[in-house]
């Protein structure tokens, strides 16, 4: 893949950050904000008195944005560029952390929903902004280790983000879940009120804290990126290509991220209500999902450590899809903790397939690469779809059963790691 040259104003003060650990602290803005879904699903099941299906549209409505806001996020970094477009994607982001205050004030779960968009539409920009900056940043060879460590700072975010909102949101929630059983539908408005106010100071501070990061990215040194200029040999293969669908590579790998990420989201914003089917109190329940963000934390120090010393890009992404195939049949056939812990194995199984990626879909694209992005960013709608139709086969099978969506996504994902990424036409 070509090289990327960042244009430097070079009457510019020295850098005080380097443009990785700016990108570094936005990935954990991106942890923060997305892996908080994971203990939403739970409390507005309870909160707002949702069905299965009606409580998944927590991760429809935040990744549904993905999809709606790529070719817009594409023009935001054409026309402010790529710091002045991050700085905007914070500011959105901040916008739709506002909205959560009268969702929770009015217990209107649309308003939520429309919260939820509003951040996704934010992070669509960052993440079209940040993933190929990352990329280019060096070397391809090694684009999946710098992308895993990334990773860990996304995931770390996640880590630590139910284990805090779900201090909060989700206390004594299963004494209180045994308490509304007792009540009258107009007994238990008051309970579910407090229960929904219980989000609006994390979500201030949330506010508070993208507004500070977003100024300080557009006053920061960040250098911009010239994505047109080619070298020699990408340039003279793609003479004749005068669209992005003339690159088989990139669209089979834009459906295998929407399969991914789908893959992700489920195994991290389902668990925690997954333990409570199998009848483990929410209570520890909560946490679970940190559980499956420390796996796939171990899984990108195997990136960052392995790539591209031991072994390739696209083996590694052989091995996490075969390691997910299994992970799915073992907590399909076993029960309780042991099924559990299957589920937050897959997240050390799907740690490494973003960092692979995107590299092997971006791979050769030269002055594609802007639209390609875009593309990618709107495979990140797998996290709309998939969890949505895995929370429709709990309501049909059991939450159990339901986990068997995963099995053709890591078959299909293995088919693009061993031939699919070859593809050239």
């Amino acid at each position: 893949m070509q090289e990327f040259t960042p244009v430097v104003n070079k009457s510019q003060k020295p850098a005080i950050f380097s443009p990785i650990a700016i990108i570094g602290a936005l990935f954990f803005i991106f942890g923060f904000v997305t892996w908080l879904n994971s203990v939403l699903v739970p409390y507005l099941k309870i909160a707002c008195q949702l069905n299965n299906l009606e409580s998944y549209l927590v991760a429809s409505a935040f990744y549904i944005a993905y999809l709606v806001m790529a070719a817009p996020s594409t023009w935001v970094l054409k026309v402010f560029g790529f710091k002045k477009g991050m700085a905007i994607g914070l500011l959105i982001m901040a916008v739709g952390a506002v909205i959560f205050i009268p969702a929770a004030l009015t217990r209107t779960y649309m308003f939520f929903l429309a919260g939820l968009f509003v951040q996704g539409a934010g992070l669509s920009i960052l993440q079209t902004a940040s993933n190929p900056y990352v990329v280019v940043l060096g070397p391809v060879e090694s684009a999946a280790r710098r992308i895993s460590i990334m990773g860990i700072c996304n995931k770390f975010a996640g880590a630590i983000a139910p284990i805090a909102l779900g201090s909060v949101a989700l206390k004594n929630v299963d004494q209180l879940k045994i308490t509304l059983t007792t009540l009258s539908p107009a007994g238990k408005i008051p309970l579910l009120n407090e229960l929904a106010s219980r989000v609006i100071v994390p979500y201030i501070c949330i506010m508070v804290a993208l507004v500070v990061l977003a100024v300080l990215i557009y006053f920061s040194t960040l250098p911009e990126i010239n994505t047109e200029k080619e070298d020699e040999s990408t340039a003279l293969a793609n003479t004749n290509k005068t669209s992005i669908f003339q690159f088989p590579h990139l669209l089979l790998g834009v459906l295998a991220l929407f399969l991914y990420v789908g893959a992700e989201v489920l195994s991290a914003d389902s668990i925690i209500g997954y333990g409570s089917s199998q009848h483990i109190l929410l209570s520890t329940a909560k946490f679970f999902a940190t559980c499956t963000m420390i796996c796939m934390i171990a899984g990108y120090f195997v990136g960052i450590f392995c790539i591209p010393k031991y072994f390739s890009q696209n083996a590694a992404l052989v091995v996490s899809a075969i390691l997910g195939f299994v992970f799915s049949v073992l907590a399909i056939v076993t029960n309780g903790y042991v099924s559990v812990f299957c589920i937050a194995l897959l997240g050390l199984a799907n740690a490494l397939m973003w960092p692979a990626l995107w590299p092997l879909a971006l791979n050769g694209l030269g002055k594609f690469t802007k639209v390609g992005s875009s593309l990618l960013v709107m495979g990140i709608a797998g996290g709309a779809v998939i969890p949505l139709l895995y929370g429709h086969l709990i309501d049909v099978f059991t939450a159990r059963t339901a986990y068997v969506i995963l099995l053709p996504i890591y078959l299909f994902i293995l088919y693009y790691a061993a031939w699919g990424h070859k593809l050239r036409r």
